[in-house]
């Protein structure tokens, strides 16, 4: 879904004294509150960029002296964490950076993930519990949904983005005032623009007319003469992706010239064209299984005769909840309670183990039997989203089919129809297929819920154990190889620094599944 690189000379992203800088115009009265959260941030992405050494062969790692437990996946670290290089401390990750001699546009990108990193913090959501007793209920009878509080809200409170990528809160081509008014971390609501398109330019489903993020917009309709303003949405606001808005009914995934972590967050053709035939796929492989995927259509406007990854939107369902309910991405079960600053998920899993068993219960079998029938989802914490009824996973809701792959040869061979597909998507290669999927829902949405438990006390390797028996259970061809050997973590860092910063690259670690084998 990504596209080129920023030049970063041509879109500059901003430092930590660069953001002072603008705060001082835009929002003189966070710059105490900035000041303060800067070592935390800095900290916290010098942990995810230690953790990257660790894993991923990176140019300088043997020169880099550091705490071990820092560089743990999911690591909490301390503000004021120092490393060493030779006799130089250094607490900044973008020092460190410049110090291996990474690449200046690298280097650029740290500093920025920093700066807007601290500015969450400096501008938490207000302190209202969002999840609470149902019904009067006490504590032991789980959680519900606090009044007014819906979706956006639970994924606004992800202030820290990507749990493992140093990159994680990079806005490269967002000013300060762009970030504040834009973005989820700072519980933005906007309103896109609607886009009149010429009849014979318009690819896709509906009628021609695009739906642009208003930064987009005004872009677009500077350079693309034959645009019309055709008026403004109503009210929307931004989920964890910042070019992705709640509209009620739908998602709405606009095309933004913003690099936020690996890529440009453009919408690309391909993604265009597999949408609304993966949605009907996909419709009807989980069809009876408490797993829902959400439905796309998509749309572009044809420049040069060809799809236009600027100029693209994909509509998405937006996930049904019943009364009592609550839906949220696992993600943001990692995220504090802005009532009481403690993880959601401790909230709702008092019983850890029990409630574990109910969410493995739910998540591993249905993907599982999509991997072995053909399909390996990007089941990451984003992307994979749990419904809750009095605070117990009743079912699973997928959204997203960036990055999944689809293997002809498994469809066929269960007796379901090949779609055309474009882009990367097709794979028959078995590794590359489990890779995908352990990567994203072993590696790091479990893992970092599993992280969070075992910080409010609770035995990971028992939750492990657990997570490894309903793999096995499955009895799929492919839950023996989940089960053994190095566990695949994408290697963000890698990725960045690398010729072709798009193409995956892998890490491994330890896999915990281990002792379920």
């Amino acid at each position: 879904m990504g596209g080129s690189l920023p030049d970063n000379e041509r879109v500059p992203a901003a430092d930590a004294v660069q953001t002072r800088a603008e705060l001082a115009v835009v929002r003189p009265e966070l710059i105490g509150a900035f000041d303060a959260a800067l070592p935390r941030a800095r900290a916290e992405i010098l942990a995810r960029v230690l953790g990257a050494l660790r894993r991923e062969g990176l140019p300088g790692a043997a020169r880099v002296r550091y705490p071990a437990a820092a560089a743990a996946m999911f690591a909490q670290a301390p503000p004021g964490l120092t490393v060493h290089v030779g006799d130089r401390a250094v607490q900044d990750p973008a020092e460190l950076a410049g110090l291996l001699g990474w690449a200046a546009g690298f280097v650029a990108e740290l500093g920025n993930s920093v700066a807007n990193l601290a500015l969450a913090y400096a501008d938490p959501p207000p302190p209202r519990p969002l999840l609470g007793p149902v019904g009067g209920a006490g504590p032991a009878d789980g959680a519900g949904l606090a009044d007014g509080a819906g979706l956006a809200d639970f994924e606004q409170l992800v202030l820290d983005g990507h749990p493992l990528h140093p990159c994680c809160r990079t806005r490269a081509g967002l000013d300060v005032a762009g970030v504040l008014a834009y973005a989820p971390e700072h519980r933005a609501s906007l309103r896109l623009v609607r886009l009149g398109v010429p009849a014979g330019r318009w690819h896709g489903d509906g009628p021609p007319q695009l739906l642009a993020h208003p930064w987009q917009a005004e872009r677009l309709l500077a350079e693309f003469g034959w645009l019309t303003r055709l008026g403004r949405s109503g009210p929307v606001r931004p989920l964890m992706s910042l070019r992705t808005v709640d509209a009620g009914h739908e998602h709405v995934k606009t095309a933004v010239d913003i690099q936020m972590t690996s890529a440009v967050r453009t919408v690309s053709p391909a993604a265009v064209h597999n949408g609304p035939r993966l949605s009907e796929l996909l419709g009807a492989m989980t069809a009876g299984l408490a797993f829902e995927v959400l439905a796309e259509t998509a749309g572009a406007v044809l420049v040069d005769g060809r799809p236009d990854r600027r100029l693209a939107h994909v509509r998405r369902r937006a996930p049904r909840v019943g009364p009592g309910e609550v839906v949220l991405p696992l993600a943001a079960l990692a995220a504090a309670d802005p009532g009481d600053g403690r993880p959601l998920l401790w909230q709702v899993a008092r019983d850890p183990y029990a409630w574990w068993e109910q969410l493995t219960a739910l998540l591993v079998p249905p993907l599982l039997q999509l991997l072995t029938r053909g399909v390996a989802l990007e089941a990451h914490g984003q992307n994979t989203l749990v419904v809750l009824r009095a605070g117990r996973p009743v079912r699973i809701v997928y959204r997203d089919f960036g990055g999944v792959r689809v293997s002809p040869r498994r469809l066929a061979a269960a007796g379901l129809p090949v779609p055309p597909l474009a882009g990367d998507l097709p794979c028959d290669d078995p590794q590359q297929l489990r890779t995908k999927l352990a990567a994203a829902l072993f590696a790091a949405a479990t893992g970092q819920l599993v992280a969070v438990l075992a910080r409010g006390g609770a035995d990971a390797e028992k939750l492990w154990t657990v997570t490894g028996r309903a793999v096995a259970a499955t009895g799929t061809p492919d839950a023996r190889a989940l089960l053994t050997g190095p566990l695949p973590v994408k290697a963000t860092t890698a990725m960045r620094l690398a010729a072709d910063p798009l193409d995956d690259i892998w890490a491994s670690v330890p896999n915990p599944l281990e002792v379920a084998a």
